[in-house]
């Protein structure tokens, strides 16, 4: 096929037909950012008219969606999906209740590996070799990413290397890539200008062309000038077919259509102003994480709890002489939150996924500030699969194992919590009906006592205590103004902690 633009243009329906079944599907995106929605929404419309294709396999490092209908949604219909190797899985709910339905075979890799792996299958290398995963429940030793009984294959090994283990994560050939670019020049060259995000495009065209594949790439417009050789992400010569997306099926983000800010340097002439944070139990829990931040530190701040780190350096005037990163490329700026999340403010430098991956796994993070939805006697967190709920760990793994400085924030219960501040200290008005401190976990997204090996130090941030991680399990060291030890603190938890001779008040600028 000719490398002219002309003869890959093709509709969503068309380009979409040429999927057969039982092929390895990879989409690219990050929740909405660079998601190729025209395209997994014309994959959706062909399967619900004709049935077809059936059985595919699903590949995809961050999680896409909106928790509703857009995204992978669009592909959580049994019969579609035989198998999914998936990096998060909340933001898609039809596809994880496939999964604990055991309607489907389901894998949760960790977000980076799989962006790695692309890259080791485009060069033809058996597989990716990590120590990333080590520990978690995607450990052989443990379940080996598999989600439910329906899910029998080793994908992953666990092997040794100069006396040291790590995991081995087999390579295997991909059939079709779902990729999303700005622009596509006259030769078909892609660029990414109103992306929020690289992300892997480049890593997905790569690894799709060498099995011997297709790569069908949604676009934004098309230009008549052939764009700078420099700026283009992907080479026309690896895309087979380009979609012109809908209105609508290519907004910027799922919660916006398109935000300038996200890919644009800042303006040093206009201030940002940040809202602050309420006085509330998140408020707290931010102000003593960002008690940990030092200046010049290089730091990840996840979804959620931890985002309102940012917004109390903002207020402390220090948030200009730290770094923040996001896994799915942007350094420097402001982090994005919720369907927005993976875009920052004004980045400084955006980066692809695979290559900021790189970054972490070798311990580039100086502090990370990261969220729990359980937490047991030896320190080991759960954020992954709780109950009839599957979640995934996304670039959860990556982050707690080989940030410098961790800090794992989130409130002592969950449901229903109602807290007050006054007078400078803290009242439960209601406590939450889910105790998040458990005698065991449901399953180990990040492993204590792999981490009391690596001698970092290990922080739980709750609105009414401070835990330390120690070689004999979660310390007690400090306790909220106001709040009883036993009542609020002990009877509140699965378990009993180590109770510091030096217990202390935690900082009184958390309560004002």
């Amino acid at each position: 096929m000719s490398n002219r633009r002309e003869n890959k243009l093709s509709s969503a329906a068309d380009a979409v037909d040429l999927i057969k079944d039982g092929d390895t599907l990879v989409c690219g995106g990050f929740v909405g950012a660079a998601h190729p929605e025209a395209l997994t929404a014309a994959l959706e419309r062909r399967f619900l008219k004709t049935a077809a294709p059936e059985n595919l396999t699903l590949v995809y490092a961050a999680g896409q969606g909106d928790g509703k209908s857009r995204g992978l949604n669009h592909l959580a219909h049994e019969a579609l999906i035989k198998r999914v190797i998936g990096g998060h899985w909340a933001l898609a709910p039809g596809m994880g209740k496939l999964a604990i339905e055991n309607k489907i075979e389901a894998y949760n890799f960790p977000q980076g590996v799989v962006c790695q792996l692309m890259r080791d299958i485009a060069a033809g290398r058996p597989g990716c070799i990590t120590h990333v995963g080590l520990g978690t429940f995607i450990d052989p030793q443990n379940d080996g990413g598999k989600l439910n009984e329906r899910t029998i294959e080793e994908l992953i090994e666990r092997i040794e290397l100069s006396g040291k283990p790590w995991l081995f994560y087999r390579a295997f050939p991909i059939h079709v890539g779902f990729i999303r670019a700005t622009t596509a020049d006259p030769a078909g060259n892609l660029s990414m200008e109103d992306e929020a995000i690289i992300g892997e495009v480049l890593a997905i065209a790569q690894a799709v062309r060498n099995s011997g594949g297709i790569i069908i790439a949604q676009v934004k417009r098309l230009s008549d000038q052939a764009i700078v050789p420099q700026s283009v992400t992907v080479p026309g010569v690896l895309v087979d077919r380009i979609v012109v997306a809908d209105a609508g099926e290519h907004d910027q983000t799922f919660a916006e259509a398109m935000n300038a800010s996200y890919c644009s340097a800042p303006d040093e002439s206009e201030p940002v102003v940040h809202e602050k944070l309420p006085s509330n139990e998140r408020r707290i829990i931010a102000a003593r994480a960002c008690d940990e931040l030092h200046i010049g530190d290089l730091a990840n701040l996840g979804i959620g709890m931890p985002e309102g780190v940012a917004r109390v350096a903002a207020e402390r005037g220090i948030l200009d002489d730290v770094t923040l990163t996001v896994e799915s490329g942007p350094i420097g700026g402001m982090p994005a939150g919720g369907l927005s999340f993976g875009a920052a403010v004004h980045p400084q430098a955006v980066i692809d996924q695979p290559s900021q991956f790189d970054f972490y796994d070798g311990g580039g993070l100086d502090f990370a500030a990261l969220g729990a939805a359980q937490v047991d006697a030896s320190g080991n967190v759960n954020v992954s699969k709780f109950g009839s709920r599957l979640a995934g760990v996304g670039g959860f793994v990556t982050i707690s194992q080989n940030a410098k400085r961790l800090i794992f924030c989130g409130t002592m219960t969950s449901g229903g919590l109602v807290t007050q501040i006054a007078n400078g200290k803290l009242i439960i008005e209601t406590e939450g009906r889910v105790k998040k401190f458990v005698e065991q976990v449901d399953q180990v997204s990040f492993s204590g006592p792999l981490a009391i090996e690596s001698k970092r130090p290990i922080l739980f941030v709750t609105e009414r205590a401070v835990f330390r991680l120690t070689p004999k399990g979660l310390e007690l060291i400090e306790i909220a103004p106001g709040i009883q030890l036993q009542e609020d603190v002990l009877d509140m938890m699965g378990f009993t902690p180590i109770i510091s001779n030096n217990l202390k008040q935690m900082p009184s600028s958390c309560f004002t």
